[in-house]
């Protein structure tokens, strides 16, 4: 199949899961994502009786420790989803593209990081805490959307919950691993060569990144706008369900090995004080917030590496607008809330809503 997939799904009818999956398939298992996929599965005690891991040609063979089973990992291919009851997969778009249609023609739910799917209006787009209802909606996929998107996402839902988001400005200062672990390499490859007094070398990136911003990720889109930055835009309306919220996002890359920051304004329909955003974060699930600036606590890329929460700090009202408006600093490690985490929470969620209706 090729990019033509997206037509054919929807006249595939998926098979309905069992609350306890037979067997599960993770795609991509040996990338960046995938590994955090395999250690949350182990550590989360997810449901399944056999685990398959596929990958490209390149990696077939290899064989990976997950829990206290060695598996090895398998081509992946149109026959690979035989008997497969869910999937995980972490892929590039093409391959999605190309591979998702034969899992679902299989009788499988594809739980999929890619972004191809995701603005497919028979795709649901699911953020655990803020739309779990969707994974209803599943046509035998189900989207994880941008890590940058994420971690936002789970910030504005319970201020939209409480006071109606309307605009939001934000600036991202991504991971280099966000570009895979291609980009964590060239960065530190770049910082060694700057050190060394040599003209960095870069390939992964539009400009060297050792040392460096570069305020472009992705493509040019709209009007200026680059597509890491539109996905921002569309996915956040599609997640929240309202397509009058208004986003103007900037996206920029930094010399961080893991964890997206973003620092977000947010107007609301009904006015909201510091304090009483601070607790909706604090009473929000998936939000840790770290605010004492006397002190010097707010969350920071190093602090949150490693952890699956989205946390918030720096917590004020915009002193600049009509009192509707508030401004915080976010933090999330974009290899597990922004990827992985998010990937095996909505498997979760499946697996739960499965269990309830039967």
């Amino acid at each position: 199949m090729n990019l033509s997939a997206k037509a054919s799904l929807r006249h595939i009818t998926p098979t309905f899961l069992s609350p306890v999956y037979e067997t599960l398939a993770v795609v991509g298992a040996t990338g960046a994502v995938g590994r955090i996929v395999l250690e949350q599965l182990a550590s989360r005690n997810f449901p399944y009786k056999r685990l398959k891991l596929l990958a490209s040609e390149r990696s077939v063979g290899r064989e990976i420790r997950v829990k206290d089973e060695t598996i090895k990992i398998e081509l992946l291919a149109p026959g690979a989803f035989e008997d497969v009851d869910i999937v995980i997969a972490s892929t590039p778009d093409e391959v999605s593209a190309e591979f998702a249609p034969y899992a679902v023609k299989e009788g499988a739910v594809v739980v999929d990081e890619s972004g191809y799917w995701r603005m497919d209006p028979t795709v649901p787009l699911i953020i655990p805490e803020v739309n779990p209802d969707a994974v209803a909606d599943h046509q035998g996929i189900i989207a994880s959307p941008n890590c940058s998107t994420t971690q936002m996402v789970v910030a504005l839902a319970p201020l939209h919950q409480a006071a109606t988001v309307k605009r939001v400005v934000v600036s991202t200062y991504q991971a280099t691993s966000g570009a895979g672990l291609a980009g964590n390499v060239e960065l530190k490859s770049s910082v060694r060569q700057m050190l060394d007094g040599e003209t960095p070398s870069h390939e992964t990136f539009q400009h060297p990144i050792g040392f460096n911003l570069i305020p472009q990720i992705g493509s040019e889109k709209f009007e200026g706008y680059t597509s890491e930055e539109m996905k921002m835009v569309y996915e956040t309306r599609k997640i929240m369900g309202d397509e009058n919220i208004q986003v103007c996002p900037t996206a920029v890359r930094v010399p961080v090995t893991i964890g997206h920051s973003e620092s977000i304004l947010v107007e609301t329909e009904k006015p909201l004080t510091a304090a009483e955003a601070t607790e909706l974060f604090r009473a929000a699930p998936g939000i840790t917030v770290v605010d004492d600036l006397g002190n010097h606590q707010y969350p920071m890329p190093r602090d949150c590496d490693g952890k699956d929460d989205v946390f918030v700090g720096r917590i004020r009202r915009d002193i600049s607008g009509n009192g509707h408006g508030i401004a915080f600093w976010c933090v999330s490690d974009n290899l597990r809330k922004g990827a992985a985490t998010n990937a095996v929470q909505i498997a979760e969620l499946l697996q739960q809503s499965v269990a309830s209706a039967g």
